[in-house]
């Protein structure tokens, strides 16, 4: 039998029928709906007189729009209610498991799926959400899709897809003290760039992936997407079926073992072909900060700003000149020392107990700058408890953080947070795009530890030598 990597046979156990122009029938396991893209489906549905198909496997929870502060209701973003009321309607119709605002397990959905054992290694994961590859760090493949495509899902099952190219990036090594997952990715991405993985399936591997913590796993495949990956996953090992037991939607006994007996089966046979692979060694990997308007324009923290005038490429060199202009900097400057306004620890890349952990471990019973705005917004109401019975909490809030509802928050400023026009923000999110956290609103890219010391220097920091001070 030909070797085959760990997208084939994924590909391969899903694959229902080949269809004309080259796209291809899968079974979709798991669909997860939010309140922004799923209520007009939803419209679709209902005007074609179509039940749902399997609504026991269907999850929705209420993330994007609603506000993450205290006593919050569902009039808190224009516009919001109506979205928000529709989508508590249509999954009650159609008796699909809702996570709805007061529910104990809301959360963001990329935080909750894997927190509750909706998303399982081996499965097919959708939702009308780029970010959707997060629970690729659990073995499952999963990908975001468009309103017109949840509306095939809810009705059918099932999806139309192009199969994709595959891409295999192996990091070996270990990483150095201070640097996360979340500085790995966005070194990778800086190194193959927002368009390095577009087209394909890219699986990540090497002793420096395996040995990370789960949560850790799921900052990587989250931003895949960011590098341009269809989907990102990472074949499922003994630290993922420790993190999958016991979960509420997992098997249980018997079934579970057997399913951890498939699930061995999954990883790529030796000798299997990609179509692409790269190879990088992680104690090349310093704490990274964005410097750009884009994921790829990333560097070490103590680092310069680079100079659009040395880029080769005339495309590059013209994004980064805007970049620059848009941030407020300049070429050869270092941005340690820069000043910040703002300070996000959350969103579905890093704001899981992990996360917290480490952003709380940094402040030291120090205070936040007195002109910083900080706020943390945990991933879920599990992650709020679990953090409030460690006492996280009152770390944060005694250093003068915000401690926020679960939710999407300030990732995305579609609720009423957001950074006022022109001010800096250090964000533990995904993207610095322009505008992303509000008009005109200036974004670096970080982890959770720098973020932290951000918010008590009030300026970057390099947390591996100068701590917050």
């Amino acid at each position: 039998m030909t070797a085959r990597n760990f997208f084939q046979k994924l590909w391969d156990q899903h694959h229902i029928a080949d269809l004309p122009g080259g796209e291809a029938l899968v079974h979709i396991d798991r669909h997860l709906l939010y309140e922004i893209t799923s209520p007009q489906a939803f419209d679709g549905v209902r005007a074609a007189g179509r039940p749902v198909r399997n609504p026991e496997l269907t999850f929705a929870t209420t993330d994007h729009l609603i506000s993450t502060a205290p006593g919050r209701g569902d009039d808190t973003v224009d516009g919001g209610k109506a979205l928000i009321q529709a989508f508590r309607a249509s999954n009650r119709d159609h008796g699909i498991r809702h996570f709805d605002v007061h529910d104990p397990q809301q959360g963001i959905v990329h935080v909750i799926a894997p927190e509750l054992g909706i998303a399982l290694p081996g499965t097919t994961v959708v939702c009308g959400d780029s970010h959707t590859g997060t629970v690729g760090a659990l073995g499952a493949w999963a990908w975001g899709i468009g309103t017109s495509s949840v509306e095939q899902v809810l009705a059918t099952q099932t999806l139309t897809v192009r199969k994709p190219k595959t891409m295999r990036i192996q990091v070996d090594g270990r990483l150095g003290c201070g640097v996360t997952a979340k500085d790995l990715i966005l070194y990778l991405i800086g190194q193959i760039g927002t368009a390095g993985a577009t087209g394909y399936a890219l699986e990540l591997s090497g002793n420096a992936i395996t040995e990370m913590p789960m949560e850790g796993r799921f900052t990587l495949c989250n931003m895949g997407v960011e590098a341009g990956a269809r989907t990102t996953i990472i074949a499922p090992d003994d630290t993922t079926y420790a993190y999958v037991r016991g979960r509420e939607y997992a098997p249980v006994g018997p079934a579970f073992d057997a399913a951890v007996q498939h699930w061995r089966t999954l990883a790529s046979d030796e000798g299997a072909h990609y179509d692409a692979e790269l190879c990088f060694d992680a104690a090349h990997v310093a704490p990274q900060i964005t410097w750009g308007t884009s994921p790829e324009q990333v560097m070490p923290i103590d680092a310069l700003v680079p100079d659009p005038a040395k880029m080769p490429d005339h495309e590059k060199r013209s994004a980064a000149q805007r970049a620059l202009d848009y941030m407020g900097i300049a070429p050869g400057m270092p941005l340690l020392g820069l000043r910040v306004d703002a300070v996000f620890i959350g969103s579905c890349t890093n704001s899981r107990l992990s996360d917290l952990t480490a952003a709380a471990a940094v402040i030291g019973g120090r205070k936040v700058a007195s002109h910083v705005r900080a706020i943390v917004v945990p991933g879920s109401m599990s992650v709020k408890r679990e953090a409030e019975s460690l006492g996280l909490h009152r770390v944060f809030l005694d250093a003068g953080f915000e401690w926020r509802e679960p939710g999407c928050s300030m990732c995305a400023a579609v609720n009423a947070d957001s950074v006022p026009q022109g001010q800096r923000c250090v964000s533990t999110s995904n993207r610095n795009f322009e505008g992303r956290q509000g008009p005109e609103a200036r974004t670096h890219l970080a982890s959770p530890a720098v973020a932290a010391a951000a918010a008590i220097a009030g300026t970057l920091t390099d947390t591996r030598t100068q701590g917050a001070n």
